[in-house]
């Protein structure tokens, strides 16, 4: 059996594909496991799959993301993404593999007006943000030197669920568009992210938190605006308060993430959204 250098979880959704496409696309072993053949709640489940496995590296990307879902069953959000994550920690520290944690901008509560540092403190309002946060804390929990958590925002790729996929498909079909434009936060484009998780992973001597997003922030209706134009679609977007939206779970107003500590690891920022945008409409043009 060829050696296995990563393990991603939550393979089957946009990041955890992205993650195991570069990984492969670099000559590293790479397997993927979804959540149909591992449920990281199931703690017995997790120790045996990664032991079988072996991996040098674990790139937890395994989550229940549904934000208002995790507000209508919040014990359910911190049994996979709390306990869960809790779950791959103890796995990573049996064998002694790395393991890297991707994380929210939802741990803060979005009062702030500038970057969030590494080293805020996180006060997240919803369900949600509360179960990720114990996600994080299981990681750091006894500070080895190769655990990471990276926290990401507003993320997109291709085949995936998510922002740009829906506002397009809604503009090309004629339908009118209005967006909340009272928060703030960064796009991360799935293979940008996944290229800044697996130069963390190749460093085993770095642990702690790192923020990765790609350059430049907007709001939603921004995000929105510059999806259609970029498409060259002339459609008119308008303009909603989140209130409007009346949803279960709170979202942070302003979520911009500092991630100047990736930047002086990595030597280079992720790019800026606009051109991350273009290269999505190119993998994702109908």
């Amino acid at each position: 059996m060829a050696a296995v250098r990563y393990l991603v979880t939550g393979a089957n959704g946009q990041l955890g594909r992205a993650m195991v496409d570069v990984a492969r696309s670099r000559g590293d072993g790479v397997v993927g496991l979804g959540h149909a053949e591992l449920a990281v709640e199931d703690a017995d489940a997790t120790r045996r799959a990664i032991a079988k496995h072996s991996p040098e590296v674990v790139v937890h990307c395994g989550a229940w993301t549904d934000v208002d879902g995790c507000e209508r069953d919040p014990e359910r959000a911190n049994r996979v993404n709390g306990h869960g994550t809790a779950n791959v920690a103890e796995a990573c520290r049996a064998i002694g593999a790395k393991l890297v944690y991707v994380s929210t901008d939802f741990v803060f509560d979005g009062t702030a007006h500038t970057p969030y540092r590494v080293d805020a403190e996180p006060a997240p309002v919803s369900a949600y943000g509360r179960s990720k946060l114990l996600g994080e804390q299981a990681v750091l929990r006894d500070s080895e030197p190769g655990f990471v958590v990276v926290r990401t925002s507003w993320v997109f790729g291709p085949g995936g669920k998510n922002f740009p996929r829906a506002i397009l498909s809604r503009a090309r079909s004629g339908e009118p568009l209005r967006v909340v434009d009272d928060q703030v936060g960064s796009p991360t484009f799935t293979l940008d992210l996944a290229v800044a998780l697996v130069d963390l992973a190749a460093r085993p001597d770095v642990g702690g938190i790192f923020h990765a997003s790609n350059d430049g922030s907007c709001s939603w209706h921004e995000f929105a605006r510059c999806l259609v134009d970029a498409a060259g679609l002339e459609v008119e977007v308008g303009r909603m308060s989140s209130s409007e939206l009346d949803r279960p779970a709170p979202r942070p107003s302003y979520s911009v993430l500092d991630c100047s500590r990736l930047t002086e690891l990595r030597g280079r920022s992720l790019p800026d959204y606009h051109d991350a945008i273009r290269r999505y409409l190119e993998l994702e043009s109908p």
